[in-house]
This record gives C-alpha cells, sequence and structure tokens, in this order.
C-alpha cells in the first residue's frame, strides 16, 4: 500500500460508522419513500456505494460505482425500483429512492461506501411498511372531530409535527419548535380549524382536533412525526357524511303512512345517527357504550358492534337470540358483553372490559333485520384519557416492577403477554413456563416474573436496569386456552434521566451504565456526546478504538475490562471541564439494543468561582 492509499484509507476511517439507527416509516402502496444518507467525509479512488438488506440473500438492494449503478447482484424483489441522484459521488447524497412500497420492504437497511479494501457503514435505517390505517366516521352537524396519533411520551423538544391530507396535498397544521424554517402555509380550507393538545411533546399524543367537519373534508390525513432522524406515519381516514334536509321530510311522511296503514315500523330504516362520546381512565374494570333505541325491534333481529378501523373488526355479535363469539375479532374475545334480554327493552349498550388507550376508537352499533336491511345505526366515541402510572424511578436503580395483579382463577390460562407500546414484546410466559426467545431484543436478559404467578395471581413484571429509552406504557394481556382475553392492564412508566455532577479539577468522574451480563461477544459500543456530537469512546471486535474518537477525548477515557461479560459499560473520563458538560448517550449495537442517556455537569473550580 502506498503513501496515498494510506492517506486516503485513514481519512475513510475517520468518519464514524456508527450513526444512530434512523426509522422510517411508509404505508403499502405509496409510490416511493426516501432513505437518507449524507457522507462529508473523504470520497476515496473507485469508491463504491452499497445499499444493503442483512436479513435477505443475496444482500444487494442497489449499488453505485464511479461510471454507475452496477445492478448484477441485486436482489431480485427490488428490480427497477431503486435509484439514487446521478450526481451522488460528487454530491455524497447517497440517499436511495424506493419505489411502490410493499409489506416485505420492511426491515433493516444499511447504506455503506468502500475503497475496495476497507468498507465503513455510513448509516443504519430500519424502514417499516405498514399496511394499517385508522377509519373516523362521523356527519356534518358536530363541533368537531379528532383524528388519532399517537406515538411514545417525552418527545424531544425539536421534534416537529404535520398533519396534512394526503388526497388534495395540502397542510392542515403543523408543530414544530426550533425548526421554523420548515413552517408551511397553511391552506385557507383549514385557517382556524384545526388544534392539537398544548402537551403533545410530554404525553405523546398528537391527535389533531378538526372542527365543524363537513362532506368537503372526507379523505386521507397523514400525521407525520420528524423526531430526531426519524421519520414516522399514521394515516387516518376521515368520511363526512353529508346530512340533507329532504330526508327528514320523506322519513316523517314515511312514518306517517306506515302507522296510518298499520305497517311494522321496525321496517323503517333509521337513518339519523346519534353520536356519542365517553370517555374513561386507566384501571376500570369495564366501559359501557350506550346504545338504545324507542323502535321495536323483531325477535329475529341481528345487532353488531363493530370498531372504526380501515377492517371494520367486529368487537360483538348478537344473532338468532344469543351471542356469537366465534364472528368477534380476536382482540375483543372474553372483553364484551351484552344485555341478555336486550331486544326487548331496547338497550343494545355494550360492555367493554380491561380498556386500554388501543381501544380508543369510533364504535358503531348496527340493527339489520333478517334480510340484513338496517334498521337502526349508532355511533359511539371512546376516548382513553389517563394511564396508572408506577412511581418514576432513578435510571441508577438495579430494576423497577410493573404491577398487575387479579383475583381471577388463573389456572387455565394459557398465556400472559407484557408489550410496549410500539407493540413490542416485553415477556412472554406460555405453557407455563417463560419463553424468552419471544422477547424482543431491547428486553432480552431483563425481565422476569414469578415462578407460582398462575396460583398467586401476581403477574408483575421486574424490568431490570431501567433507562430512560424504557420510558413508555407497558400492556399486560392474558388468554385463556380459547384465545379469550381474560385480563388487560395497562401502566406508565417514567424513568428519570441520571444526572452526574463533578467540581472542574477532579481527577476523573465516571458516568455510570449497567445492564444485562454476557452482551454478544461481537456486540459494539459507543459513547457519544451531544451538542455538538462527538464521538467519546468506540469498543468493538473486543477491544478499544482510540481512532474514532473526537481529539476532545484522545487519552481521556477508559472502559471497564471485560464489559461484555459483566454488563457494566460506565465510562470513566479523566479531567473534565465545563466543555464536557451536557448530555452523554451511550448505545449498544448488535443482535441486542441497549441504551442509556446521561447528563453530565462539571461546575466550574472553586478557586475560579472565587474570583
Amino acid at each position: 500500500m502506498n503513501l496515498l492509499q494510506l492517506l486516503q484509507l485513514l481519512l475513510l476511517s475517520s468518519v464514524s460508522c456508527h450513526a444512530l439507527t434512523v426509522v422510517v416509516e411508509v404505508y403499502e402502496g405509496e409510490r416511493s419513500v426516501l432513505l437518507p444518507c449524507q457522507f462529508t467525509g473523504f470520497i476515496p479512488v473507485d469508491p463504491t456505494v452499497m445499499w444493503t438488506h442483512r436479513d435477505l440473500h443475496p444482500k444487494s438492494v442497489h449499488l453505485r460505482r464511479e461510471g454507475g449503478d452496477d445492478l448484477r447482484g441485486q436482489n431480485q424483489r427490488y428490480t427497477r425500483r431503486t435509484s439514487m441522484r446521478p450526481d451522488a459521488l460528487d454530491t455524497g447524497d447517497f440517499s436511495l429512492t424506493l419505489k411502490s412500497l410493499q409489506l416485505t420492504d420492511t426491515g433493516s437497511y444499511t447504506c455503506s461506501i468502500s475503497d475496495g479494501r476497507e468498507e465503513l457503514r455510513l448509516k443504519d435505517l430500519q424502514l417499516k411498511v405498514k399496511d394499517q390505517q385508522v377509519e373516523v366516521k362521523v356527519e356534518e352537524g358536530l363541533e368537531f372531530v379528532i383524528l388519532p396519533c399517537k406515538t411514545k411520551p417525552d418527545l424531544p423538544e425539536d421534534t416537529s409535527v404535520e398533519w396534512t391530507h394526503s388526497d388534495r396535498e395540502l397542510t392542515v397544521t403543523q408543530v414544530h419548535s426550533n425548526n421554523s424554517d420548515h413552517l408551511k402555509q397553511l391552506d385557507n380550507l383549514y385557517c382556524g380549524r384545526g388544534e392539537m393538545n398544548k402537551d403533545l411533546l410530554r404525553t405523546g399524543d398528537l391527535s389533531l382536533t378538526l372542527k365543524y367537519p363537513t362532506e368537503r373534508d372526507s379523505g386521507g390525513y397523514i400525521c407525520t412525526i420528524y423526531r430526531d432522524k426519524d421519520i414516522l406515519r399514521q394515516k387516518v381516514v376521515l368520511q363526512v357524511k353529508e346530512l340533507f334536509l329532504i330526508w327528514n321530510i320523506v322519513l316523517v311522511v314515511l312514518l306517517v303512512l306506515l302507522v296510518v296503514s298499520g305497517g311494522l315500523i321496525y321496517y323503517f330504516r333509521h337513518y339519523f345517527m346519534s353520536v356519542y362520546q365517553v370517555e374513561v381512565k386507566s384501571g376500570v374494570e369495564s366501559v359501557l357504550l350506550p346504545c338504545k333505541t324507542t323502535l321495536r325491534l323483531p325477535k329475529d333481529a341481528i345487532v353488531e358492534w363493530k370498531d372504526g378501523s380501515m377492517y371494520d373488526r367486529k368487537v360483538h355479535v348478537y344473532e338468532n337470540g344469543s351471542d356469537q363469539s366465534e364472528k368477534q375479532h380476536e382482540d375483543y374475545r372474553g372483553r364484551t358483553e351484552m344485555k341478555r334480554s336486550l331486544l326487548k327493552p331496547g338497550d343494545l349498550s355494550l360492555t367493554l372490559k380491561y380498556p386500554t388507550d388501543e381501544d380508543t376508537n369510533t364504535y358503531t352499533c348496527t340493527v339489520y333485520s333478517k334480510e340484513r336491511n338496517i334498521l337502526m345505526k349508532k355511533d359511539v366515541v371512546l376516548i382513553f384519557r389517563d394511564y396508572a402510572e408506577v412511581k418514576p424511578v432513578h435510571s441508577e436503580v438495579e430494576y423497577v416492577e410493573l404491577p398487575c395483579k387479579t383475583t381471577l382463577n388463573l389456572l387455565e390460562v394459557a398465556k400472559v403477554e407484557w408489550k410496549e407500546r410500539s407493540n413490542r414484546k416485553v415477556h412472554v410466559y406460555e405453557n407455563g413456563s417463560d419463553q424468552p426467545e419471544e422477547n424482543h431484543q431491547d428486553y432480552r436478559d431483563r425481565t422476569k416474573m414469578n415462578k407460582d404467578l398462575l396460583r398467586t395471581g401476581d403477574l408483575s413484571l421486574t424490568l431490570k436496569y431501567p433507562t430512560e429509552e424504557d420510558n413508555s406504557i407497558y400492556t399486560c394481556t392474558v388468554y385463556s386456552r380459547e384465545g379469550n382475553i381474560l385480563l388487560k392492564k395497562q401502566l406508565k412508566l417514567k424513568v428519570i434521566v441520571c444526572q452526574v455532577e463533578v467540581e472542574e479539577g477532579a481527577e476523573s468522574v465516571q458516568l455510570p451504565f449497567k445492564t444485562s451480563r454476557n452482551l454478544p461477544e461481537d456486540a459494539e459500543v459507543e459513547w457519544v456526546h451531544y451538542n455538538p456530537k462527538k464521538t467519546i469512546h468506540v469498543y468493538k471486535n473486543g477491544s478499544d478504538q482510540p481512532e474514532e474518537q473526537d481529539q476532545d477525548y484522545r487519552d481521556r477515557t477508559k472502559l471497564n475490562e471485560d464489559l461484555l461479560k459483566t454488563g457494566d459499560l460506565s465510562l470513566t473520563l479523566k479531567h473534565p471541564t465545563e466543555s464536557d458538560s451536557g448530555e452523554h448517550k451511550c448505545v449498544v449495537y448488535g443482535k441486542i439494543w441497549r441504551e442509556k442517556t446521561v447528563l453530565l455537569k462539571v461546575k466550574g473550580s472553586r478557586s475560579n468561582n472565587g474570583q
């Protein structure tokens, strides 16, 4: 290797290859999505830029050389669906455009550059292609309608949230913090009509309240969340039905004719839809969704409750004089109940057991005749307002307990499942034992439940080594052998960020981080300082990598020996100064993912303060 090549290699290696994983969300069927990858380092002679998908074979998604694209080894599922900027190697913008999004495109993507000898990983991205969207159905005349959009709480202050009308490409409303350059002009159609919660960054409730909805507001709405470098999207389809005065006149005339002629009132189609709004708090055993009518219903009437999802999931079905549990969606089995003699008094109200925030929705009660003619239809909007909170804990504690106890007889229980708000499995107990292989990588070797939980009814979860990354909503669900839900409880966990104070002039300070023992041998550990971002310490391939440190930290940092075996990833920082103050984050990459933030405050020396 000559001197020029060595210089190129050193320059190439000086760029940190551990950018935090970026999450990009998009819906199936969208025309394209941009996977960002910007490179500001030295571009070597004869460079090769590679986009790969680590779970596929072959892994190649797109490859660009000096002479243009080289797609000979491309995985066939991406044929004619990928592209990069023509001037990518000149500008350093290696972003990839992926077209015609499919559910199978979900996965981990890596952007890398190579000089033919060494390969440098520039960015890891997690692409999530979603097929679910929320449907909200209302009629004109309401004062407002809520379009739901929720994510994890305690969002960064610079998070931006934008609501747009996807069908017309109109901006409905936008919230922004420090990024005023991205503020878009609101369309006149929505001026003064869109409103969001004031404390949305703290709660993670980014729902949009749209005032005085009319038929022209119908269509798809996209809630886009710009969180750090992540781009998250949620879609809501709004259907506003127009009310016609002429129908009121026609219906009154028909009613008079039917009564005069002795016809049966129950064959009269009930077009008026009353919309109720019910609020529920965490911890209640059940909530009642009201639906009553004065209409005389036939004995063979069919009653169906459905939720407002795009699939119109059946919540409860009453037919032939009894409940039809086999027709319910699995999320509602064992959780719904109606009165036994519901047709006689005309009370079709539904009791929904163990409500959680996932049940926030619009529920429709529809009554059909034997011939499937609609006799009555009524909507109920259920809004989840509050959570049962676990007492806040500091990230230095060894563990935190998420309580969940019941007096139910659990001897016939088949499964107990703890999930985090983003649907990640935290702990699974099934067929009499724990199933650790089902735990998400963030929770492996960090959870524990009581051995005799079914006998005692204590389903509490012990979460070891909690950090602020664990701040979320956790749901404990108990299933019977038939798959019915016997119990569902939701808890909110708040972990306080670790804060360390030290006087300037001290010999050293330790930034603590302890996690599960026996981490994978190929795990990579990186400590980073934010604002501005600097690489403090890198450990990979079984040893420290001082050449990847920022020069401000050379010869000033130290990690423990056998850190992967002991799980003690604490960092010793020598000779701290005021410039070291700020947010420090440790990230563990690999089969198991771990994160922790430590806020360091270095106070000026006493001698300086006394001057």
